[in-house]
């Protein structure tokens, strides 16, 4: 007897979703809670868990079609079919290519240097040779390995032929891949410190396993070397390079509403300048016992996130909305922090930031920011944000001219803090001094926001961080 499984309601507003990626196949085995399959919607990603347990008996959705709440996208059943078996075979044709699309270009990469290790059971034949299963899931990736338990009884009956021709290739190619991977491959850090040290890597014998070539082979070698010749360090090439991907439906939804929210508003940016060595100072006194007592370490984001919360209290048309000839006022400071992902920019919201501390607010950020990239969130969290703080420093930049996204009608950016030669007064008379500063920028909806609107509070923000007086507001 089948069951059918059908598309979960993933939120109060979500009513269609997109079947991004199957994880399992037709006559695979499922238990209770096991994830089935990915699908996206315009406010999250999510794994779709299976509420029983039982055999894949159809796929009733593809991947990349977009179905209604409610419509059903697989059949389970209980396996004692005899059409089960049937789709195995297929199911195992296809494992091979599917992870291949599906794992990204790091796990490709960290993949790789596991080759020598899986060399040795591979030149091994003998023990394999009478048996169809083994044979046919050692040419399955090794992404696919987790399934051998549910497709094995499926190749029993199959004809010893094909095990046959399979078992003499294993060996064959073994040595090949064995040998490109201890004298051809290594990691991105040792690449860099061949480049850093000037060391040409085809000249290097490893010491690894297999022949790998280590962080300390590089060092020896340019010790070695009498006149080693520095090169440029040359960033990795991306796989993407020369190819043409289609956008994820996440990256459409987040096009279609800059595009909408550049078109329906009037948007400009002002940028201020922020001494923040105080801040920084005591940063530094009480991070070891900041992250002892709240388990999350501490870094500057709580710092201008509170600080923009107080200053949305005092101007509160910075956290305000348009509605037609309407302004409306919220009665809380709703914010959403940026967080990238490898599926796109997400903006998952911290309810009341206006009434947390430094701790509470690294805490929430730091489950919001770790839930959001495991695609743990509801599609509730990303929604309800009254103002936004995007923290582009974190990758390096100096500053930017961040989008405000509507309802919203700004958005703070802050930059990387550097340390600068600074003009600073001491005793009455200026004098040069190396200060830790931050460019915080403003983009703001001329539409109700003036100039002078985001001048006060930008320059509330600077005052409360340059005093920095937040050893009563630190929580611990």
């Amino acid at each position: 007897m089948s069951e059918s499984v059908s598309l979960p309601a993933l939120g109060e507003s979500v009513t269609e979703g997109t079947v991004t990626r199957w994880l399992k196949n037709v006559g695979d085995r499922v238990e209770v809670d096991e994830p089935l399959l990915e699908v996206s919607t315009d406010k999250v990603d999510t794994e779709i868990p299976s509420p029983v347990a039982g055999v894949i008996e159809s796929i009733l959705v593809q991947e990349d079609e977009t179905v209604e709440v409610g419509a059903p996208l697989v059949l389970i059943g209980t396996g004692d079919g005899a059409a089960a078996p049937s789709p195995a075979p297929a199911a195992s044709e296809e494992a091979p290519q599917q992870p291949a699309e599906a794992e990204p270009p790091a796990a490709q990469a960290t993949a790789e240097p596991q080759i020598p290790e899986e060399v040795a059971p591979a030149q091994q034949p003998a023990p394999a040779a009478p048996q169809a299963a083994p044979e046919t899931s050692s040419t399955v990736a090794p992404s696919t390995e987790a399934e051998t338990p549910a497709q094995a009884p499926a190749p029993a009956p199959a004809p010893e032929p094909a095990p046959a021709q399979q078992a003499p290739q294993a060996p064959a190619e073994a040595p090949s891949r064995a040998s490109h991977a201890g004298a051809g491959y290594v990691t991105p850090i040792v690449r860099k410190l061949a480049n850093e040290h000037g060391v040409d890597l085809s000249t290097v014998t490893g010491t690894g396993a297999g022949g790998r070539i280590r962080k300390q082979d590089v060092l020896d070698a340019g010790a070695g070397a009498k006149a080693p010749q520095r090169r440029a360090p040359q960033p990795e090439v991306s796989p993407l390079r020369g190819t043409t991907q289609p956008m994820s439906r996440l990256r459409k939804v987040v096009a279609e509403r800059a595009v909408a929210s550049m078109q329906a508003s009037a948007q400009l940016t002002s940028v201020v300048e922020v001494d923040v060595t105080a801040v920084a100072a005591l940063r530094d006194r009480v991070k070891g016992e900041f992250q002892s007592k709240t388990g999350v370490k501490l870094s500057f984001l709580p710092f201008f996130t509170l600080a923009a919360a107080e200053a949305l209290k005092a101007y509160p048309i910075i956290n305000a909305s348009v509605d037609g000839e309407n302004i409306v006022y919220p009665d809380s400071e709703n914010i959403s922090i940026a967080v990238d992902t490898e599926r796109g920019l997400l903006t998952p919201v911290v309810r009341n930031a206006g009434e947390l501390d430094i701790a509470g607010l690294a805490k929430e950020i730091a489950d919001l920011a770790a839930r959001t990239r495991d695609n743990k969130l509801t599609p509730d969290e990303l929604a309800g944000g009254t103002f936004t703080v995007t923290n582009t420093g974190s990758r390096g930049a100096l500053f930017d001219t961040p989008v405000v996204f509507l309802p919203q009608v700004a958005i703070l950016g802050t930059g990387i803090v550097t340390k600068k030669p600074a003009v600073v007064t001491v005793d009455g008379a200026d004098a040069i001094a190396i200060r830790s500063t931050v460019y915080l920028s403003l983009s703001y909806d001329h539409r109700i926001v003036d100039g002078a609107d985001a001048a006060r509070f930008l320059v509330a923000v600077k005052q409360r961080l340059e005093e920095a007086a937040f050893e009563d507001s630190l929580g611990i």
